[in-house]
């Protein structure tokens, strides 16, 4: 059976590891193919291909935008891109700048709860790429304020946290079309983090998003339980959306994640890929046959 991972970090985004390294290791573990998708971003793609051609892999180029939703976070991925493209490259500044503006007003919520973190820690955990709240996660670890990332998000970083800042997100459609326009593949990324749990609220935003443009769910995924699983294959079956899944590798920044080896990887088999390979020439039946 021959493997793939169709989403995983470097750190042109939150990742620890290099894109290059990703490649490598994505080599090493066994995979025939792998996807690079930063948040927001396309920087690491340029690296990550000529990897993929020093390695031997098959390198995907993607990325993974952030989407406005209400109940929850949506997160929608796309598969090959026109990672040259200028006009998405001016569209995702929009996303870097926001990120760029929301850091520091983290950083100044956690200095008057009386943590010394500063903008010049984080940016070197970040390692040269844009920096993230995994990144502010572990300047608070290496300063002993928490015990683990997981407790950063949970006490100060997270959606409910004591120094929580929202960012700018696009709206769905925008993000869809940015994807479209660039000739990629949109896929909603992880749908439990939506906070839609029934068919009758998944359903029909899974429809409104499929009429804007969206072609997959990603299915498989290490943090869905069974019941889970189950549940957003039959809806994709059910709507004609294609079936993707990845191990969402953010190398030490994750550690949990360990790229080629997590729960879900006896279902990441290349004939996910050849079905997306299959929708963007446009012979893909939408049937499932």
């Amino acid at each position: 059976m021959t493997y793939i991972d169709l989403h995983t970090h470097s750190t042109a985004s939150d990742g620890s590891f290099p894109p290059r390294e990703v490649v490598r290791l994505a080599k090493e573990r066994g995979l025939e193919a792998l996807a690079l998708t930063d948040h927001d971003t396309i920087d690491g793609l340029p690296e990550a291909m000529a990897a993929g051609q020093d390695f031997g892999i098959e390198v995907i180029p993607g990325i993974e935008i952030s989407a406005r939703h209400d109940t929850g976070s949506m997160h929608i991925l796309g598969y090959f891109l026109d990672y040259k493209s200028e006009v998405l490259a001016r569209r995702l500044d929009v996303l870097k700048q926001a990120r760029k503006d929301r850091n520091p007003q983290i950083i100044a919520k956690l200095n008057d709860l009386g943590m010394a973190v500063t903008m010049e820690q984080v940016q070197r955990i970040s390692g040269g790429g844009q920096v993230g709240r995994p990144h502010i996660a572990r300047a608070l670890y290496e300063k002993g304020y928490v015990r683990s990332m997981q407790e950063a998000f949970d006490i100060y970083l997270g959606n409910n946290g004591k120094a929580y800042v929202s960012k700018y997100r696009f709206p769905p459609e925008e993000a869809l079309s940015m994807i479209r326009d660039a000739r990629g593949i949109p896929v909603l990324a992880h749908p439990f983090t939506l906070g839609l749990n029934t068919s009758e609220t998944l359903r029909p935003l899974l429809k409104e998003l499929k009429a804007l443009g969206l072609a997959g769910i990603e299915c498989y995924y290490p943090e869905h339980s069974p019941v889970q699983e189950a549940f957003y294959l039959s809806l994709a079956r059910e709507l004609g959306l294609l079936i993707t899944g990845g191990s969402d590798f953010h190398g030490d920044n994750k550690p949990e994640v360990s790229l080629g080896r997590v729960t879900c990887q006896a279902r990441l088999t290349y004939d996910l890929l050849t079905a997306l390979k299959q929708w963007r020439e446009g012979i893909w039946d939408e049937s499932g046959r």
